[in-house]
Order: C-alpha cells, then structure tokens, then sequence
C-alpha cells in the first residue's frame, strides 16, 4: 500500500463544450489515503457522458474527461483502503467519492450523499489509462462475468436495477420498461430474470421480436393510445428510461393501483402530473439515481448468476470520436464501450 503515489494520466478530454475530444494528460498528484488507482481496460460510453460534454445541464467544469462505465485492474492502494487488492479487476460508476459521514452514508445510502464527487464532474473519468475513486466505489468484479461488456452495467444497469430495490419490487409483479435502447434493453433482461412479467413500451415496431427475445412478456407501442388503454390499469412499476417528454396521463393510467411511475431518464422538461390521476388509485411518481456500492455490488452478483450482460459494440478509446458519434445517431445497438489502447 502507498499514499504517495505520484502518476501522470493520459486521457482524452474536452476543452470547451461541442468540440471533440483531445489527446491530454494531467498530474493526479498524490494517491489519498482513501483512495485506489485503477488502469482502464474497457470504459462505456453514456450519454451521460455527452451531456456533461457538451455541458447540457450547465454544471459541467473544464477539461472534462468523460467515461463512467470503467472495468480495470487496481495498481495502487491507499493505506485506508479496505477488502482489495493490488491486480484486483473493479468497476468505477457515476460516483467517484462520498463523504462517508452524513446521515445517507451512514445508512448506506451513499448514491445520495449531498457532498458526494461524481467521476466526470470536477473529477477527472475513465476515457483515460487510469482513474482514481474511494476505495469503497470500486466495486469487485465477480469472476464469471465478462469485463468487456460490464462497464455499461455499473451505469446504465445499476440505474435500472435500483427502482427493483427502492420499491420492493416482487416475482409477482408486473413490470413496465419505456424506451428499448441503452438502458431499457437492460432493464428488460434484469427485470425478467427477477421474474416479474414485463410490458416493454416501443416506439419501433421493426423491434418487436427484438424485444421479445430480450425477455419481454408483451411489446406496446408507445405511439398507440388504444394499444395503451388495453393494458389500463394493470402495471405495478413502469420505469421510464427515454429523455423525451411523453404522454405522462397514458402511462399513469396503465398503473394499477398503488402503482409507482419511475423516471431513471433524464428528461429535461417539467413533468406534468394532475393530482386526481395520483389520488384516485394511490399512485405516486419517483425517480432514483444509479446505487449504493453495495447496490452495485448486489446487481453485479446477480447478473453474474444469471449470466445477464448488455449488448454492446467495442472500439478502440483511440477511435473515441467516432464512437462518440456513433452514439449521438442512435445506431448503437445498444451500448458502446472503449477498448483502452494507450
């Protein structure tokens, strides 16, 4: 273990919002005590990561070195550092570091710490050779699993595996998944395998089998509302992945009673919500943001023993431009993750 290791990263970054990303390299300083450093094998790329590089939700701080989705091996240790070890394969997700004290930590809600550091704001990512988080953020990866294709899992999987745990979500349940793309295909094959029936709501009906064979019960269009009103009434949990304002009245009307709305896209837009379609059947509206470590490591298991992994393409970081792109069009079936090749 060392506190004072000294490195200097190269990474890729960008310098001013719209503007593509760059060759760069930074002095990380000295290794905290609280912290690990991991080398990148493979990092997804979010969308997440392009709003925060194009600055659309004005908080973003330049150089921003995007990648959140990382899958590494640990090449230092601080001397706090608990339970791992050096050559040890990690993840690193949306948060970097929390502060370990305040009531949410305290009770294991860290995902919700109000001082918590996300890893491409203010906090250099993963679209780089190496990154640097709490130790208690880099969660261990399982041995049967894939670490190609479980980057994605530790954003866009943890954020559609959390309302599973936040609403006590049970096999007898039936499920609705909004928007079939980076993460609702995971939603789907996660909800499946927590045996609940799944309603998948599409816009595409080229994907209807698609979907079907991802796990889905039923494929609805979203764009029918007689498709919409046969299924009134019948869903315990719809969780809402698409960044797009939709037709709020149709899905909460496909809730049953008690029935919860939650929305895990960030749709930047007001939602609007007329009290009587939340009275009349005790419905509610929630949202969540990705997970606790231990929630991360509870779904990393579970892929892990159902052998649930997203679909995914590969490029070369060197190629992250063009794979930004790829992205941004919408062609990418259905997450995109970065080889590091430095």
């Amino acid at each position: 273990m060392s506190g004072t290791v000294m490195t200097t990263i190269r990474a890729y970054a960008a310098l001013a919002a719209n503007q593509p990303l760059q060759a760069f390299q930074y002095e990380a300083g000295a290794l905290k005590a609280h912290e690990v450093e991991v080398k990148v094998e493979y990092c997804g790329i979010c969308h997440s990561d392009i709003s925060v590089i194009d600055n659309e939700w004005g908080n973003s701080i330049y150089p921003v070195v995007g990648g959140h989705e990382i899958i590494g091996k640990i090449t230092a240790l601080g001397a706090e550092a608990r339970g791992l070890e050096i050559g040890q394969t990690v993840g690193i997700g949306w948060t970097a570091d929390s502060c370990q004290y305040c009531d949410p930590c305290i009770h294991g809600k860290q995902n919700l710490c109000a001082t918590s550091t996300a890893t491409i704001i203010g906090h250099h990512g993963g679209f780089a050779e190496k990154v640097r988080a709490s130790w208690q953020w880099a969660i261990p990866l399982p041995d049967n699993v894939d670490p190609a294709k479980m980057g994605p899992m530790l954003c866009g999987g943890i954020t559609v595996f959390a309302p599973l745990l936040q609403h006590n979500t049970l096999p007898i349940h039936k499920v609705g998944v909004v928007g079939i793309g980076g993460l609702g295909h995971m939603a789907i094959k996660l909800f499946k395998a927590w045996g609940c029936e799944v309603t998948a709501f599409s816009s595409n009906p080229e994907k209807v089998d698609e979907v079907k064979a991802m796990g889905a019960h039923q494929v609805v269009s979203s764009r029918s509302k007689a498709e919409l009103a046969k299924i009134k009434g019948t869903l315990d949990l719809i969780v809402s992945t698409v960044n797009v304002p939709l037709e709020w009245n149709s899905y909460l009307s496909a809730l049953a009673p008690e029935g919860t709305l939650h929305v895990v896209g960030a749709v930047l837009e007001p939602i609007p919500v007329p009290a009587f379609s939340l009275i009349g059947g005790a419905k509610s509206v929630s949202g969540s943001p990705t997970g606790s470590p231990w929630a991360l490591r509870t779904m990393l298991d579970f892929a892990a023993r159902h052998g649930i992994a997203p679909q995914v393409e590969e490029f070369p970081m060197s190629q992250i431009n063009e794979a930004i792109e790829h992205v941004k069009s919408g062609k990418a079936r259905y997450r995109v993750v970065l080889k590091a090749d430095f």
